[in-house]
């Protein structure tokens, strides 16, 4: 996930970037990856409905199904809760901000896989689409996987400026938006479950 927050030149139109020299490249723009990801997270929501309105699975599958689920929940959301935690050590002054940098670079890969782990388990999981509880996790899962776009843009914006204040106070409501929608899925889970 983080090769998508590299900056890569672009080829001008009909020539490889290998025939190209430094005058004739552009650049991509910095946020156009973090839109790609957001868009398809967005595009991806409908999907997801319908294709949970028309999969019934076999009994054993939706076991499989739930097994990952929950061990998804733990790594992604094990991974957030890391992240958050030496967040709030840099604040106490208990960690340095490039070990709040470090890491938010090594959760970021099993807090995406826990995420995409969660909504493609939950594809086989038969959610009751008609129950408005039901459809507050979808909504919470859709804020998750969106406010973790924005957590990318912060964290390249920390890293480019350092410790700047708009940008902590920025993190601060990304994390709070973060550990809502992480514990209201997970409570909502628990409860439909029962």
């Amino acid at each position: 996930m983080t090769d998508l927050l590299v900056e890569r030149p672009v080829p001008v139109a009909g020539h490889d970037l290998e025939d190209v020299g430094a005058v004739g490249r552009r650049r991509v723009p910095s946020w156009a990856p973090l839109a790609l990801v957001g868009s398809v997270i967005l595009a991806a929501a409908p999907v997801v409905v319908w294709v949970c309105s028309v999969t019934h699975p076999l009994p054993v599958v939706h076991e499989v199904a739930l097994f990952v689920h929950l061990a998804s929940l733990l790594v992604g959301f094990g991974a957030v809760l890391t992240v958050d935690w030496v967040a709030a050590l840099f604040i106490l002054g208990r960690r340095t901000f490039h070990e709040m940098l470090r890491a938010a670079d090594n959760a970021a890969v099993p807090v995406w896989a826990g995420y995409a782990g969660l909504v493609l388990s939950g594809l086989l999981l038969e959610p009751d689409l008609t129950s408005p509880v039901t459809i507050v996790k979808l909504v919470l899962v859709l804020v998750i996987g969106l406010n973790g776009v924005v957590a990318l843009g912060l964290h390249r914006a920390l890293g480019r400026g350092g410790a700047d204040l708009r940008w902590m106070a920025l993190g601060g409501m990304c994390a709070t938006v973060s550990q809502l929608g992480w514990w209201g899925a997970t409570v909502v889970g628990f409860l439909n479950a029962h």
